[in-house]
């Protein structure tokens, strides 16, 4: 496939099929996120995969909205080591270095037909709990994983309406060259 069609497959994926996802999908995913750079190359990532549905029910229960997680077949949490990255300006780098190796996980999972979606409403202190987290690391983001499927119903048809917009701003809108 094309990389700028793996661009647009990459959505926010928030209804999955029963069917189980592969562990070589998995571990190409996590290879792709592993090869991602980052600050002088420390790799400060941590990735903790849950297969369990009693514990992918415990992470759905830390955020209000997004409940719908506890039907994923998979979820991968993703944490930062601070120590292991930088600051400057006032920026902790750590994040910035997470967010891109979850990028190219979910660019991966998308290569191979699977869904994702960036979990960012979450109680962190409930998530090193349920998982057994040091309190060193700092959880980025959670993302489920598995095979997308059609939502059904009026609920998943409100869902798609609001969370699920296509149209892109142009780069006239976003983009200055030389100056402001």
């Amino acid at each position: 496939m094309e990389f700028s069609e793996v661009i647009k497959m990459r959505t926010s994926v928030r209804t999955f099929a029963t069917k189980q996802v592969e562990p070589e999908k998995i571990e190409y995913i996590l290879n792709c996120a592993r090869e991602a750079p980052s600050w002088a190359n420390k790799q400060c990532w941590r990735f903790i995969v849950v297969s369990q549905t009693e514990t992918i029910q415990e992470l759905a229960k830390t955020s209000v909205i997004n409940r719908w997680l506890k039907t994923a077949p998979m979820v991968i949490v993703v944490c930062g080591e601070p120590s292991e990255s930088g600051t400057r300006n006032g920026i902790d780098y750590f994040i910035v270095d997470v967010a891109i190796a979850v990028e190219h996980l979910m660019l991966a999972a998308a290569d191979v037909g699977l869904g994702t979606c960036w979990i960012g409403d979450f109680d962190e202190q409930k998530v090193k709990e349920i998982l057994g987290l040091p309190k060193r690391l700092r959880v980025v983001t959670l993302t489920p994983v598995g095979y997308p499927a059609e939502e059904v119903g009026f609920q998943g048809k409100v869902v798609r309406f609001f969370t699920r917009g296509t149209k892109r701003k142009s780069l006239t809108e976003i983009v200055r060259y030389e100056k402001w």
